[in-house]
């Protein structure tokens, strides 16, 4: 696996990876993480395209899935009576 970049962003850590034919982004925040996998042949240029995708509708989508992440998680610790 391959480290192409690390991505500035301020709610959550965005790490490009290249592997096995695919490129791999990988957005953390706290113990949540969500991975996006896009074929190295759908880009037709070089490694720089893929963070053009990140535009802010992208960035918005992923932030409310990591509160949707965190609130089912949540629900589930609390169905369990775990918390």
């Amino acid at each position: 696996m391959r480290h192409v970049a690390d991505i500035p962003h301020p709610d959550m850590k965005l790490t490009l990876l290249a592997w096995n034919g695919k490129y791999l982004l990988k957005c953390e925040q706290g113990s949540l993480e969500q991975t996006y996998k896009v074929s190295e042949m759908d880009l037709l240029g070089s490694d720089a395209e893929l963070p053009k995708l990140l535009d802010d509708a992208f960035v918005a989508a992923v932030l409310r899935r990591f509160a949707e992440m965190r609130a089912d998680f949540a629900a589930a610790l609390e169905r369990q009576d775990l918390v």
